[in-house]
């Protein structure tokens, strides 16, 4: 008896198709994390933006003329608008050009945090991954 080598068209249709499955739950999984790890560089880099501020206000009891400047990131733009003797407001806008468009973050003097993404947005908390809520 002759014994063949090789696989079959069903076991090779098995095979696609156990990696198609696959595929299609890990790649959105993967990708959502990827977006996850991102947002991280906004909430940080807003967070630092604000303790400067206050640092800022401690020496000089005014947020006017504190060390608020638009920064551009690797994800982000970050800007600082209304700043008064006692109010500012912190943004980081997502770079389209880094996947990060429709994402935008915002941290003000009493440290509400905002949210704007393609997930959902909030006036009370970051959104940093899908499915998430305040």
């Amino acid at each position: 008896m002759k014994r063949k080598a090789g696989f079959t068209l069903i076991e090779m249709l098995i095979v696609v198709a156990v990696i198609a499955i696959l595929s299609a739950v890990a790649l959105p999984a993967y990708r959502n994390h990827v977006l996850a790890g991102k947002i991280s560089e906004a909430t940080t880099r807003l967070a630092e933006m604000r303790l400067r501020m206050e640092q800022w206000y401690g020496d000089n009891r005014t947020y006017s003329g504190g060390p608020c400047t638009a920064a551009d990131g690797r994800y982000f733009t970050y800007s600082c608008t209304a700043q008064t003797a006692s109010l500012y407001t912190l943004q980081a806008a997502g770079v389209s050009s880094a996947g990060m468009a429709g994402f935008t973050y915002t941290l003000d003097q009493s440290n509400t945090r905002g949210s704007v993404t393609p997930w959902g947005s909030s006036t009370s908390c970051w959104i940093s991954k899908k499915g998430e809520s305040c």
